[in-house]
This record gives C-alpha cells, structure tokens and sequence, in this order.
C-alpha cells in the first residue's frame, strides 16, 4: 500500500512516517523543501511541491495516486480539492480556531468556552467574527463535503496546542529560557489556572495512526485530540522548571494586566479554558496516550537543551523587554499583597454541613445543625 504525508518534517511528521512504514506502507512524504528530519529515514521518497496552492501540487502530484494521504500542513482545503480520485483514504489536520469564542469568550453566555468542549460545540460564523477561525471551518468542511461526495473516505483531526522537538513556535523553551535566565518567578493570568488542551506530538501521531488502523471507524468523523493528562498553565511552568533542575515561583495578577504572559496564551488570547472534550476519541478509536506528558514534557525539554532555537527567532524576541516589564508588575503585586493583608476580615475555619449529635434524640447537634 502507498501513503503520502504532506508534511512530514515537522512536531508529528516523524513518527506518522514511522508509524506507517511499520504498518507496512511505501511511504512517501511531500514539502516545499526547505528543510528535511533526520527521523525520517533517507529511503522515504520526498517529493518537493507546495501544499498551499493548487497548480503547483497537481504538477507534484501528477499521474500519481495513494491508498492513504495524510495531511498535515498547507491549504487543507486545496489539498482536498486535488486529492480527489487520487486517494481512497484522506486524513486531515485542523485545530480548535474554529470554535465559536475562542478569541471572544466575553461574547458567549455565560462567558466562556463551553468545559469541555465537544466537537459539536458551536462554531465561528463568520470572517467578521474571526477570520482565521472562520477559514478553518470552511477548510474543515471541505474535507467532509469530500468525502460526502464519494472522493475519498475522510477523517479529520482537531489538533491542540502541539509541544515536542521541531516546534514552529517554541513555547516550552521560553519557559526553559526564563529558568536558564535565572528569572526568580513568572507573572501568569488568573494563577495560572487557565486550562488549555495540549498534545505531545509523538501521542497526537499515535492518534492519527490509530485512524489510519480503523477505517470503518473512522470514515466521515471529527475528533478532538490531546493528552489524557492536562496542566494548568502554572502546573505546565511547574513541570517544565522542575525538568530543568530549577523552579518559578507563579504570579497571580488579573488576567488583562498579565502582559508578558500573552506570549504563553494560545493565539495569545484570554485566560479562559479552551479543554477538548476527547470521548469521541478514546471510545472510537482506543486512544490511550503512548508517551506520559510528564515524561513527553522531560524528552520535550531535553531535545530544546540539545537543539536550541535561533535567537533570532521572532517568537523569542523582546524577552527583555518581558522581565523589566514582569519586574515592574512584580512590584505592584508585592505592595498590593501587603495591603490586602492588613484588610480586616473573619478567619473561617472548614466544618461539613451534616449534624453529629452527641446523644439520641436531639433535634440539632452542638452546633445546630
């Protein structure tokens, strides 16, 4: 059987091309070119186009067919259009932008994503609204009208916040930089008690490859995907430190004065959850993830240590700015903390709301209850 991976190179590729040349495929893979994985081994042929515009993928693709294309980057929406008849199987990959107040919680009621949310859950609907979410619905239903239409038998894949080795945005290590910095603590929203669906690439792949396994299954269905276990954003810092041999102490402010910490949110948005509901995906195809993200998070940190980032790297700009900015916030936090200390107010103390009498036939107990 033949299989093409649009992509390859990136967070997942990898261990998809891995995945498939262990289930027995010819395994092909299809980029623009400008850089190539030293995990994907030399035999796998690459074939150079671009995903993103339709002329010069028909060109790549031309005379060519597959049992199986795996689409991980470009315009999906494309890719669907020229893959048609030129593949049985097509699995695509989209994210979580397309859900309804991702950007604009405050626009919901009550305010906020639904927790968690399921892949029915109301979608962006229209540009005004949010453009890049609105295309990524249009894309997503592209793919379906697809498969609707007989072109392929479709599955597609809501992809999280991605970490792992050959991140496109290195988040982990700006919080690797920040302890390699020696930065005593870390200003967050809300606590840091912001939930937001993560996947560690190796896991998101097994999850692809387990459709791949399933056909029957998973023809014509969406699934959210992730880990099993979440962090918070303080728990996420917290690990990360520790895997460094360091630590950050959190600093709770307000979520709009939480500045340098922006960079951390997801499309560097609100403090509000954004949690997949995943049921559809461990109970239809049996997912179960293949690597612990404590122990995804230490491989995760241990590759960025052997492989840093250019620090050129737009998405590292500025982290100066970010400390002198976080120290000024810092100072505000500490005095404010000594004021609220001094606010006058009733120390409770924990007792459960069920009566304990300390005799038959009372009414109430000691404490009337």
């Amino acid at each position: 059987m033949k299989a093409l991976v649009i992509g390859g190179t990136g967070p997942t590729g990898p261990f998809l091309v891995n995945g498939l040349l262990h289930e027995g495929y010819d395994v092909s893979i299809l980029h623009r070119g400008t850089h190539d994985c030293d995990e994907v081994p030399t035999h796998v042929e690459r074939i150079i186009g671009d995903p993103h515009f339709r002329e010069p993928l028909r060109d790549a693709l031309r005379g060519r067919t597959f049992d199986l294309v795996v689409a991980t980057y470009g315009r999906i929406r494309l890719i669907a259009e020229v893959m048609a008849h030129r593949t049985e199987r097509l699995i695509t990959i989209g994210g979580a932008p397309l859900y309804q107040g991702l950007l604009q919680p405050d626009a919901l009621f009550p305010a906020g994503l639904p927790v968690p949310l399921r892949e029915d859950a109301p979608k962006v609907s229209s540009e005004g609204e949010f453009r890049f979410g609105y295309l990524v619905r249009v894309t997503e239903e592209a793919v379906l009208r697809g498969h609707a239409a007989g072109h392929f038998r479709a599955t597609h894949f809501r992809y999280p916040a991605v970490y792992g080795p050959r991140q496109v945005t290195p988040q982990v290590w700006k919080i690797m930089r920040r302890v390699m910095d020696g930065r005593p603590y870390i200003v967050l929203p809300d606590g840091g008690l912001t939930l937001t669906t993560r996947g560690y690439s190796e896991n998101l792949a097994h999850a692809v490859l387990l459709a791949a396994k399933q056909p029957g299954v998973a023809a014509g269905q969406v699934y959210n995907c992730g880990d099993d276990l979440q962090f918070t954003l303080a728990q996420w810092v917290q690990v990360i430190a520790t895997a460094m041999g360091g630590s950050l102490e959190v600093i709770g402010v307000p979520d709009p004065f939480a500045y340098p910490a922006r960079t951390l949110m997801s499309f560097q948005g609100p403090s509000h959850h954004q949690l997949f509901d995943r049921y559809k995906l461990r109970s239809e195809l049996g997912y179960r993830d293949l690597v612990h993200p404590l122990e995804a998070v230490q491989r995760t940190v241990r590759w960025y240590r052997d492989h840093p980032p250019d620090a050129r790297h737009p998405a590292l700009a500025d982290l100066d700015a970010h400390y002198r900015t976080e120290d000024a916030i810092v100072r505000v936090y500490r005095a404010a903390c000594e004021q609220l200390a001094q606010v006058e107010h009733v120390e409770l103390q924990y007792r459960h709301a069920y009566p304990h009498p300390k005799e038959p036939g009372l009414a109430r107990d000691h404490r009337l209850r």
